[in-house]
C-alpha cells in the first residue's frame, strides 16, 4: 500500500478534491492525505458544490498545515501551486501538477478542474498498482 500526499496553498480546493478522488480509485489499496501550506478556515463552497455532484461530500473536511511529519508518510507527493515551500522528503517521488486554483471560479471551470484531477488521480493509482 503506497501513501500518496496531495498538497496545494490552503488545502480546500486542489488538493481536497485529490485526495477524495483518489480515496475513491484507489478503493483502499492505496491511502491518500492532503495538507497546505497556509490552510484556509474551510473547504472552498464551489469545491464542495462539485464534488456533490459526484457524491463526495467535502463539507467537513477541515484544511491542514503541511508540516514535514505529514510528509514524511507519503511515498508520493504531489504539489499544486505551493512551490518552494512544500518540504523536500530524500527517498519521495515527487509530481508537480500545474492547475487552475478553484476558489471563486465559475462552477463549469470547477468542474474541469475537478475532472482533470480525477483523470490525473486514475492515472497514479494505476501506476501504483503495477
Amino acid at each position: 500500500m503506497a501513501t500518496a500526499l496531495f498538497v496545494c496553498l490552503h488545502n480546500a480546493g486542489r488538493s481536497q478534491m485529490s485526495q477524495a478522488l483518489f480515496e475513491r480509485a484507489a478503493e483502499g489499496r492505496h491511502r491518500a492525505l492532503s495538507a497546505g501550506t497556509t490552510p484556509a478556515e474551510r473547504v472552498h463552497p464551489e469545491v464542495v458544490e462539485v464534488m456533490r455532484e459526484l457524491g463526495i461530500e467535502l463539507a467537513d473536511r477541515e484544511p491542514k498545515l503541511l508540516t514535514r511529519e505529514l510528509a514524511e508518510q507519503a511515498d508520493v507527493v504531489v504539489t499544486m501551486g505551493c512551490g518552494d515551500e512544500c518540504p523536500y522528503i530524500p527517498g519521495r517521488r515527487y509530481l508537480d501538477w500545474e492547475l487552475e486554483d478553484p476558489k471563486g471560479r465559475p462552477l463549469d471551470e470547477v468542474r474541469a478542474t475537478r475532472d482533470d484531477i480525477d483523470r490525473r488521480v486514475r492515472e497514479l493509482v494505476e501506476e501504483l498498482d503495477a
